[in-house]
Order: C-alpha cells, then sequence, then structure tokens
C-alpha cells in the first residue's frame, strides 16, 4: 500500500501539477518540503470537516436580521410570533445556506488555485454577528437596512482590492498595536459566546432582563413572559440540555483527543436527535412553520437555488445615517484584523513566512481572492468573507500546498446539494459550537502585554466592551482612544519634564511603529517602478558557476552561469537571458 501511494504521489509530483503547486520532488527550486499529493487531499478533507459547520451557524445567525423578509406586524416590530414572516424566514435561512456553501466553495477553491495556499475562506465568525445584530439588528430594527448593508460590504470588497494591490492591508493591520489586535479577537469570541447562550441562535440558556443586563433562562420558548423566564421554568428545556450535552461536552472531549471533525460530530449528533417528529426536542412541531421545514428536510438532496436574497444590494446611498459609514469603517477594519491575523498565522503555521521580509509567497493574490470574495458574497446576501483559522487543522494534517484549499472548496460546492439537511440543523445544535470557538479565540488573551498599563488596560477595554454592548466597533473604537489618550499622555509628561517624568514599567511597554520591514509599497511596485517589463515575475537570480568548475578566481561575468528563475527550474544559460536581482 505504501508503495502505491508513493508511486501516485510521485507521478503527480513529476507532472505538470506538481510544478504548479509546487509539491516535493517536482524539481521546482521553491517546492514545498514534504508537500505531497495524497497528503494534500487528506488535508483538505481536515480543513471542511474542522469548518463545515458555518454552513449551518452562518445561516442561522443571518436569519436573525430578517434578510428581505418585511414585517407588516403594527404591535411587534420584530413579527417574532407573525406566521407569514417566520415561513418568510424559512426560505431566507435554505437561501443562506446556499450562498454559504457556494461562496466558500468559490474562494477556497480560487485561494487554492491562484494564491496556492492552504488556506480555505467562508463568511466570517464575529462578523456575521455585527452585520446582522449591531447594523441591521434583530429582524431588521437596527439603524441600517439589511439591503444597505449589504451595499456597504460590496464596497468595503472593491476598497481591499485597492489596498491589496498598493500594499496598504499588511500596513493598515500593523499599525495597530499589538495588544489591541489580540484583545479583538479575544473580544469577538466572548462576543460570540453569548451569541451561543441565546434563544435565536444558541442553546437559549440566557436573556436579557430588567433589573439586570442578562438573566439565567433555560426554559421553552413558549414559558418565556416579558422577555424572561419564571423561576419555575428555568432550566428544564429539554432542546437545552441536549445542546450542552451532546454539542458542548461530546464535542469537548472529542477536541481533547484531536479527533478531526470533532465540531461537526456533534452538531450532527444533536440535529440527528433533534429530527424525529415525536420527540420533545424536535425541531419539527406540528406547526405550520414546523411543517413547512419537514416537507424540505424530506427532499435530503436537492438544489436550493438563491430565491430572495441574491443581488439585493440597495446602491441608492443618499440621505443614508452616519450608522451606514460606521458599519462600512467596521467591516473595513475588523476584516482587516482578522483576515490579515489569520492569513500570516496559517502561512507562519504552514512555514511559507519569510523571515526578512515578514511576507508569504503569493499575499497579494491571496488578499485579492479575500478582497473579490467579500464583493461576491455580498450578491449572495451575505457577509463578510475571511480566512478560517480552522485551516489549521488541514495543515496540520501536512497541508502545505493550494491543492488543500481546492479540495475544501469542492467539498463544499458537493454540499450545496444537501441543503435540506443543513438548513434542518436546529440552533440548539450549534449554540455550544460557538461557545468553543468563543474559547478558541480568548486563547489569545495570555499573549496580551500585561505587565505594562499602557497596553494592559486598552486590551481589556476593547475585549469587555465588544460583548457587553454587542458591537466589535465599540470595542475597537474604546480601545484604540484608550491607548491613544494614555500613551500619548505618559509619552508628553516624559517629554516635558525632560526626562524626568517616566513610567516605572515602560521597559515592559510593547514596541510600536508604523513602518514595516521589507518596505511599504508591495514588490511589484518596486519592480515595476525599476522598469521591469514583467513586473509581475519576480526577478531572477544569478548563480555563478561552483568552485569545482575550473572557475575559481574569474569574474562572475565571465563564468557560465546558471539562471535560476522564480516560478521556474534552472534553465540553460544559451537559451535564456542572464538577468541580476
Amino acid at each position: 500500500m505504501v508503495g502505491f501511494t508513493k508511486k501516485i504521489n510521485d507521478a503527480v509530483a513529476n507532472s505538470i501539477v506538481g510544478k504548479r503547486f509546487r509539491l516535493d520532488g517536482s524539481g521546482h527550486r521553491k517546492s514545498r518540503e514534504n508537500a505531497r499529493f495524497l497528503t494534500e487531499i487528506r488535508a483538505g478533507l481536515a480543513t471542511f470537516f474542522a469548518m463545515a459547520y458555518i454552513i449551518s451557524v452562518n445561516a442561522t445567525i443571518l436569519t436573525d436580521s430578517g434578510g428581505t423578509c418585511v414585517c407588516t406586524d403594527t404591535t411587534d416590530p420584530t413579527c417574532a410570533t407573525d406566521v407569514d414572516y417566520n415561513l418568510c424566514l424559512g426560505v431566507i435561512r435554505r437561501d443562506f445556506i446556499t450562498g454559504t456553501a457556494a461562496i466558500s466553495a468559490l474562494t477556497s477553491f480560487c485561494m487554492g488555485l491562484f494564491a496556492n495556499m492552504p488556506i480555505a475562506l467562508a463568511p466570517g465568525m464575529g462578523l456575521n454577528a455585527y452585520f446582522t445584530y449591531t447594523v441591521v439588528g434583530f429582524h431588521g430594527i437596527g439603524p441600517v437596512s439589511y439591503r444597505l448593508a449589504l451595499t456597504a460590504v460590496f464596497v468595503e470588497g472593491f476598497v481591499f482590492v485597492g489596498l491589496s494591490l498598493f500594499g496598504l492591508r499588511q500596513w493598515l493591520a500593523r499599525v495597530i498595536p499589538a495588544s489591541i489586535k489580540l484583545a479583538s479577537g479575544v473580544g469577538i469570541g466572548l462576543y460570540l459566546t453569548i451569541i451561543g447562550m441565546t434563544y435565536s441562535a444558541g442553546i437559549g440558556v440566557i436573556t436579557g432582563a430588567t433589573s439586570t443586563p442578562l438573566e439565567l433562562a433555560g426554559c421553552l420558548a413558549e414559558d418565556i413572559v416579558d422577555g424572561v423566564c419564571p423561576g419555575s421554568t428555568k432550566m428544564r428545556s429539554p432542546m437545552m440540555w441536549i445542546g450542552i450535552f451532546c454539542g458542548g461536552f461530546l464535542t469537548a472531549i472529542l477536541l481533547a483527543y484531536k479527533v478531526k471533525g470533532a465540531i461537526i460530530a456533534g452538531i450532527l449528533l444533536v440535529s440527528i436527535i433533534s429530527w424525529p417528529r415525536t420527540t420533545s426536542v424536535t425541531y419539527f412541531p406540528y406547526t405550520e412553520v414546523g411543517n413547512d421545514n419537514f416537507d424540505f428536510f424530506k427532499k435530503v438532496v436537492t438544489f436550493h437555488g438563491i430565491q430572495n436574497t441574491l443581488a439585493v444590494n440597495d446602491w441608492n446611498v443618499a440621505g443614508v445615517t452616519g450608522q451606514f459609514g460606521l458599519a462600512f469603517i467596521t467591516f473595513l477594519y475588523v476584516d482587516i484584523l482578522d483576515c490579515t491575523g489569520t492569513l500570516y498565522s496559517m502561512a507562519r503555521f504552514a512555514g511559507a513566512i519569510d523571515e526578512e521580509t515578514q511576507d508569504f509567497e503569493g499575499s497579494a493574490v491571496a488578499y485579492l481572492v479575500d478582497a473579490l470574495g467579500i464583493s461576491i458574497g455580498s450578491l449572495f446576501g451575505l457577509s463578510p468573507v475571511t480566512a478560517f483559522i480552522e485551516s489549521g487543522a488541514g495543515i496540520s494534517e501536512g497541508g502545505k500546498t493550494g491543492i488543500t484549499a481546492m479540495v475544501t472548496g469542492i467539498c463544499f460546492f458537493i454540499s450545496i446539494f444537501f441543503a435540506p439537511i443543513f438548513a434542518s440543523i436546529p440552533p440548539w445544535a450549534t449554540g455550544c459550537t460557538l461557545i468553543i470557538v468563543g474559547a478558541m479565540m480568548a486563547s489569545a488573551a495570555k499573549d496580551i502585554n500585561w505587565k505594562y498599563w499602557g497596553d494592559a488596560l486598552p486590551a481589556f477595554i476593547t475585549l469587555a466592551v465588544m460583548p457587553f454592548t454587542y458591537s466589535i466597533a465599540y470595542g475597537l473604537i474604546a480601545g484604540i482612544i484608550s491607548y491613544m489618550v494614555i500613551n500619548t499622555t505618559t509619552w508628553l509628561l516624559e517629554v516635558i519634564s525632560g526626562g524626568r517624568i517616566v513610567v516605572p514599567d515602560k521597559e515592559f511597554r510593547e514596541p510600536w511603529t508604523w513602518k514595516i520591514k521589507g518596505g511599504l509599497l508591495p514588490q511589484w511596485i518596486v519592480r515595476a517602478a525599476s522598469g521591469k517589463r514583467d513586473f509581475w515575475r519576480e526577478h531572477e537570480h544569478v548563480v555563478s558557476a561552483s568552485p569545482d568548475d575550473g572557475s575559481v578566481g574569474e569574474p562572475v561575468e565571465k563564468r557560465s552561469p546558471t539562471v535560476v528563475s522564480s516560478d521556474a527550474e534552472p534553465k540553460d544559460p544559451n537559451k535564456a537571458e542572464t538577468k541580476l536581482a
């Protein structure tokens, strides 16, 4: 069996595919060590099973925005109990499932094909929550309409294209203090945790209250009175307990043993338990909405075309409020931090980072794929697309090239035809998943610089304000302003006093600079400015003859040089022009 797999790996490595993706043994100058075809396929499957939960979770969260459904209830602006509105939400959720799978397939495949990176993309967690609950609001009661919010996402994507082409995206990400960047990830994790505890997109263990901001819940939805659970009904919901034990503890135990696909396994188990209609935890009660959902579920394999959320952007931005601008800036800024940070961390995990420039191969193309994916995703009715940290599952399986991401993209494409299954995953099946993802994101708190108050307090304010205000934007604004006030004040006092008033823990302060090692401008601009006609290609490098060829002491220009291209094997000097780097 080992001999058979080796033959396959060697055959692919020696083909044009091997050279294109720089597999080990392909002969490419920049071939990636231990990158083998069958390993890449296994890694792609691992990445898909690690992030397949996004199909149902993203659809559940975005459905809370109300999408294009219109509420006509004059007494309840959220239409929470309106039958027609809830039937519309059912169709919208199926649209989001198809859209999520489609954009994940497209962007992941393109990331692998064009950037040759083992990183998959999908609508980002945290950004989808901000889009739904802060910008659009629950069932559309927020400051910006769903259609207008999609326009903000679309414009953001094309702004990203410009930032990516001119190398500003990397600079914008680095100009933010390190502790605030780390704290923003922790804050988003806490934000997702609260969402995972709610009824609409989670296990229903908390509700809003009047005497306190939050209150313990856990009752059946029909037992809620004035937004809270009566004391005798708290923690009595069987759906909540199924979600906690089968979707929470079981998943956590599988993750402890590093079982691949642990998250999707927990979601599927809770979903399967919730599908029979005769149980107390069924997702298909004998109601009009339940019957409609069950009829779609019975199709099992079908293609659900996007009906109500395809290209519904509102292009009339005249007279929009400042909230639209805030939403646009926040999408832009948070996505810069999220995607750029994930791309760099995954590239480093895969061993693709250049330690001199702190850049990675294909970074400009990777940014462009992400940027265009954001705009295309908005036309599908979705929140911003970003690189997924779950790509680490595939990289840990040995994924090193774009084949990994392409396999993941193919898996997402196949999942489009299983929309009835993904549309029938209840919120209590994914609630604990959000909590677990939140815990993963919160692990970055250990890397925050707690030794210096000028770094620690702004970081804490950032991570605390995000979940407590239900807004990523407000958390970032509060953190950046507090950082500027504290550190500018201490700097001014030191300057004015002639160095006599100095912060005692100054030596622990994290260094901050706007400069980037390797330069601000991307290399293609540098090559174009130097007059290189094929500026999209890297410079070729001259490798002088070795001492064994009898040319020791000979000037380099008189030797017979071997030309090595950045994108090809060594060439015959008589067939190629010699260029100096």
